[in-house]
């Protein structure tokens, strides 16, 4: 999983030829550290989906337009819009 930004996120998810997971988290986040090992493992054996990572502490600009309020939250974005979200 690669890490994406405020300035990427458009161009990155939004954009992106393929559905996008985002695994919105932050450092000091104990559960967003539980989920993450699952969510590498699922981009690993995944080809047609992929799997970003957005720090929000760092990058709270896309977090608050998407009302991002608890972590971690793992949303699916197709065509450029949430298809599914899990908090």
């Amino acid at each position: 999983m690669r890490d994406i930004t405020d300035a990427t996120f458009e161009a990155e998810v939004l954009n992106a030829d393929r559905p996008v997971v985002v695994d919105f988290w932050a450092p000091w986040c104990g559960p967003c550290k539980l989920v993450a090992p699952v969510l590498e493992e699922l981009a690993a054996e995944s080809t047609n989906v992929e799997f970003v990572k957005l720090d929000i502490d760092a990058n709270p600009i896309t977090a608050s337009k998407l009302g991002i309020l608890s972590i971690p939250t793992v949303t699916l974005f197709a065509d450029g819009e949430v298809r599914e979200t899990v908090v």
